[in-house]
């Protein structure tokens, strides 16, 4: 599907001098995509080449919306349940081991934390998001794991 369908969903990063710095020049970062062919999860600004990670509509069971209780306000995630033997996906949390993750966030699936991106620097709109994932995968729910931090 070409770039301007408006069926796809698509959320940036705003663009900061420090990604001059990391040598990802001036351009538009995406944070989270959904079209035709799937799901593409951003790696985070610093590291965007090295972590962005593309998974197929064919790979993906759900598109989940979580939170994450920490010291401060929390964080809102989004991620992907995958289907079983999915390859692994680049990311921040892709070395992470089973223990850790059950310490940051015991109310999710380990699988669906290494495939999930922290909602920092850019928002979801759920209804957005929602007709999107309808729109090319109708048979993939977006699902919501406790209550986001508002």
């Amino acid at each position: 599907m070409p770039d301007n369908d408006p069926r796809v969903y698509e959320a940036t990063f705003p663009r900061t001098p420090f990604q001059l710095l990391f040598g990802a020049g001036w351009k538009k970062l995406v944070a989270f995509r959904v079209d035709s062919e799937g799901v593409l999860l951003g790696g985070a600004p610093a590291q965007y080449k090295k972590q962005t990670a593309f998974a197929p509509w064919g790979d993906i069971e759900s598109v989940v919306l979580w939170y994450q209780k920490t010291a401060g306000q929390g964080i809102n995630h989004i991620g992907l349940r995958r289907r079983p033997g999915a390859p692994r996906l680049a990311g921040p949390n892709s070395k992470m081991t089973p223990q850790s993750a059950e310490r940051v966030a015991p109310h999710v699936e380990y699988d669906l934390l290494l495939a999930s991106r922290p909602i920092t620097f850019w928002r979801v709109d759920p209804e957005a998001l929602h007709a999107a994932v309808t729109a090319f995968a109708p048979n993939v729910p977006v699902l919501v794991y406790q209550q986001a931090a508002q």
